[in-house]
């Protein structure tokens, strides 16, 4: 079991394999997954192993795994063929529209990404 974690949290249960999801990429520090309702033909999430509530407290509490966050993304772009380009978006707060509050990068490609995104 991870060091920091909600047991109410659904990506907490992902990370404790307690809960199934398509992993596409995993570290030390993060787990990579196909998002269940895909906003791009690739949408993956890249979450800490440990729990933060967002992207804030993760870079206040743990700079060195939201860095590994955008390291695992880059992977996770190249191993999905997204050389000519992808978005990177963290949902930080209700207002941002983040619905499950456990920090998380979106890794977004396969189509053209408009701006702004809306």
């Amino acid at each position: 079991m991870s060091p920091l974690r909600d047991e109410t949290c659904l990506f907490c249960k992902i990370v404790e394999s307690e809960i199934p999801a398509d992993v596409v990429h995993e570290t030390e520090t993060t787990l990579a997954f196909r998002d269940i309702e895909p906003q791009a033909p690739v949408h993956v999430l890249v979450i800490p192993r440990n729990h933060y509530r967002d992207a804030a407290a993760l870079a206040r509490e743990e700079p060195a795994t939201a860095v590994d966050l955008l390291t695992a993304a880059q992977a996770v772009a190249e191993q999905e063929g997204l050389a000519d380009g992808y978005r990177l978006v963290f949902n930080t707060g209700a207002s941002a529209n983040q619905v499950v509050f456990h920090a998380h990068l979106h890794v977004l490609g396969g189509r053209r990404m408009n701006w702004p995104p809306g």
